[in-house]
């Protein structure tokens, strides 16, 4: 489901495209779907989601694989279950082969056992058997981080999957259009550089910040009227 694709178009903050988002995904409420978020970014929006629509939240942690003298060169990404995702064609453009990305990718797996017990606090993650599951992110540019995130989420027998976003780059959103069973997406814009020029307000999101809206989440609510 495409969105605006004009710079008229700005979210607010990341709570903002949440309340938005709910509001085209509240036909769902009635399947009582859980909610992941992508930490940390993805949380904010991902709060907003369940706690209009009544549902839990959870998150799923996805880390960005980077080329090894250069981590912000992403070559591919690796979910808490250890699925990944590796551009392989990149990784040969930029002189490297897939042993060298090892060292990188244990690395990740190791921030990701850190995020899960600091947001979890040990706890099991969300059992998604015949769920139907939101998959949130505040945006994407590449959609690789997403791509693993709904071959993780599908490894766990949901339902359905559905991919909701604040902002995506044209051709992840068509990425993430084949694999997904909706994706539904506040910007959709032709010219993209960065997923933050989409919104007014785009601070960091700190762990505490993450650990705060979980716990929040967790509390009894009654659903937000439609």
């Amino acid at each position: 489901m495409l969105g605006h694709s004009t710079r008229s178009a700005i979210l607010r903050d990341r709570h903002d495209a949440g309340e938005r988002l709910a509001s085209r995904l509240e036909k769902y409420r009635k399947e009582r779907p859980v909610v992941l978020a992508l930490p940390r970014g993805g949380v904010e929006v991902g709060y907003e989601i369940a706690r209009r629509l009544g549902v839990p939240l959870d998150v799923l942690i996805v880390r960005k694989i980077g080329a090894p003298d250069n981590p912000e060169y992403g070559l591919g990404a690796v979910a808490e279950d250890g699925s990944h995702v590796i551009d392989e064609a990149r990784v040969r453009e930029a002189g490297y082969t897939l042993a060298d990305l090892e060292p990188t990718i244990d690395r990740e797996l190791a921030e990701i056992r850190r995020r899960a017990e600091a947001y979890r606090g040990g706890l099991p993650g969300t059992d998604l058997a015949d769920r139907t599951v939101i998959l949130v992110d505040d945006g994407v540019a590449t959609g690789v981080t997403l791509r693993v995130a709904v071959r993780s989420v599908r490894s766990r027998g949901p339902r359905r999957v559905v991919v909701a976003l604040g902002v995506a780059a044209r051709d992840a959103f068509r990425q993430l259009e084949r694999i997904a069973d909706e994706v539904v997406v506040l910007e959709v814009p032709d010219l993209f550089f960065a997923v933050g020029e989409w919104y007014q307000q785009f601070d960091q999101v700190s762990d505490r910040e993450v650990q705060r809206l979980l716990f929040e989440s967790r509390r009894p609510i009654s659903p937000a009227a439609p």
